[in-house]
């Protein structure tokens, strides 16, 4: 087990702000946040290349944070890979094992493991220059577990590669964490960390402002720039009365419409999430007990995934998720008048 324990330090302008996460063998923890902030500095503190001013690292009990480099439990595969361009891809791949002084067929024997995991085994007798970016990206881990590390630590893995090269490399680092590998993967695109992750952590300006299990920190995000990051559209900034109304839901006002919600005692200034695939529409007033009850006038639509992302104006702007079937079956084309309905308990309120 890691456990990253008030990790802090400063770099010239920049500063990480008591840090602290726990990491379970075999988890895969991906690093969310914009460019700069400071997910990549975390990755080189883990690694050894960047001591923080206080703190610990602990590795299964031990404090790993005076550790050299080469004897931290870490393999680190930067964005910009950095394979040693004078040598052929074995070369590259068996770097770790010839420092590890194992006899040539042993390391033969490694090499041809680790290429044939990684997709990489007709690649063996070519130079770095002639790979694409997807071809080095699969070279560069197979260097790196070369070195059999406990942990390894991935910056932007996928940010240079195209969509088809992306499912085929995230296929493969699901398939390396499935056989026991524990990853914390840094990027800035929550899909990604939606589809290969089981923990999340986000990072705002050096501080940690929220980590849990994907489901917790997506569907339940508590802050509001969390909740932009991980791509909900329906982010509404409200003020939120202190009494509840008479069904006992709350009611927060947002540019003076009312929506009503469940679960908190917080009052004042905030913000509402809706999820849009929460969200139900009709031609006609749905006939329903449901109190979040609008009716708007549709003002764009567009594929999104295998389904349809509806704009609709009803005082508040909506975004709302819907099957291709339903869109078709509802002709939800801009211009037409709508209702939609939502439930109190897919309201969540962040208090500002």
């Amino acid at each position: 087990m890691l456990e990253i324990k008030n990790i802090s330090l400063r770099l010239g302008d920049f500063s990480l702000y008591d840090i602290s996460l726990t990491v379970e063998k075999g988890d895969y923890l991906t690093l969310l946040g914009v460019s700069g902030a400071g997910k990549t500095v975390l990755l080189e503190v883990l690694a050894g290349l960047v001591k923080p001013a206080q703190g610990e690292i602990l590795w299964n009990g031990k404090n790993i944070v005076h550790q050299k480099i080469q004897e931290r439990p870490v393999g680190l595969v930067y964005q910009d890979l950095s394979l040693f361009p004078h040598l052929r891809v074995d070369q590259n791949i068996a770097y770790a094992l010839r420092c590890k002084k194992l006899s040539g067929p042993a390391i033969s024997k490694k090499v041809n493991a680790l290429a044939a995991t990684t997709g990489v085994s007709h690649l063996l007798h070519r130079y770095p220059e002639t790979l694409s970016g997807g071809e080095s990206q699969r070279v560069a881990l197979a260097r790196t577990l070369a070195a059999d590390p406990e942990i390894l630590l991935l910056d932007e893995p996928l940010s240079n590669l195209d969509i088809n090269l992306r499912a085929e490399l995230g296929r493969l680092l699901r398939s390396i964490n499935r056989s026991g590998k524990t990853i914390i993967h840094v990027t800035h695109d929550f899909s990604e960390a939606a589809s290969l992750s089981n923990k999340v952590a986000v990072i705002e300006n050096g501080r940690l402002v929220q980590a849990g299990t994907v489901k917790e920190v997506f569907r339940h995000p508590k802050t509001a720039f969390v909740a932009r990051f991980s791509g909900i559209k329906n982010l509404f900034h409200c003020t939120v009365s202190n009494d509840p109304d008479d069904s006992g839901l709350k009611i927060a006002r947002v540019n003076g419409r009312k929506i009503y919600f469940a679960g908190t005692d917080s009052c004042g200034e905030g913000y509402l999430t809706i999820p849009g695939e929460d969200i139900l529409l009709s031609e006609t007033p749905f006939e329903t007990s449901a109190v979040n009850q609008f009716s708007g006038v549709i003002t764009e639509a567009w594929i999104s995934g295998p389904g349809m992302e509806i704009i609709v104006e009803a005082g508040v702007e909506f975004s709302v998720i819907v099957s291709r079937h339903s869109f078709e079956r509802l002709k939800l084309e801009t211009g037409k008048n709508i209702w939609l309905t939502f439930k109190a308990s897919s309201v969540k309120f962040i208090q500002q």
